[in-house]
């Protein structure tokens, strides 16, 4: 495993022990690496809305999670500068579904990731696209406090 690549673990693991909603949701992270990461969501019972699919709120959660992950593998600590997601099809109670994360252009501080959700079946749920913002600290020894931190993505 190369350096850059066992950075983006490290970043990650560092991350998800901190990150409650992403836990809480059930979410996985499946794969990490330099500005890429894979999660995974199983579609529950709580999160149907009105019309029987996954309500979106929970859709951009994974998608945005996914980003978050993507944009701080490099322990220089990241936030969302701004996204947008365009929903292709609904997800359905006992869907799991996977947002893949990958790095489209990184210079200076700012960073565009695209996320591509799916189902279960490869079939395409959502597009995400993120605008990431360095910020002061780093990923692994975060300088939070219960005052509050950088948010991830």
């Amino acid at each position: 495993m190369s350096e850059a690549q066992q950075l983006a673990r490290r970043c990650a693991d560092a991350m998800y022990e901190r990150d409650l909603a992403t836990r809480h949701l059930g979410m996985r992270i499946l794969e990490v690496g330099p500005g890429r990461a894979k999660l995974e969501m199983p579609v529950r019972e709580e999160m149907i809305q009105g019309h029987d699919s996954c309500h979106g709120g929970y859709i951009f959660t994974l998608a945005d999670s996914a980003f978050a992950f993507a944009c701080n593998t490099y322990d220089l600590a990241t936030v969302a500068a701004g996204c947008q997601i365009e929903y292709v099809a609904p997800g359905k109670l006992g869907d799991v579904l996977t947002a893949t994360a990958d790095e489209q252009a990184r210079k200076g501080r700012t960073g565009v990731y695209d996320v591509r959700v799916e189902n279960q079946r490869g079939e395409l749920v959502a597009l995400f696209r993120g605008k990431s913002h360095q910020v002061r600290g780093t990923v692994i020894q975060s300088g939070c406090d219960q005052s509050g931190c950088a948010q991830s993505g």
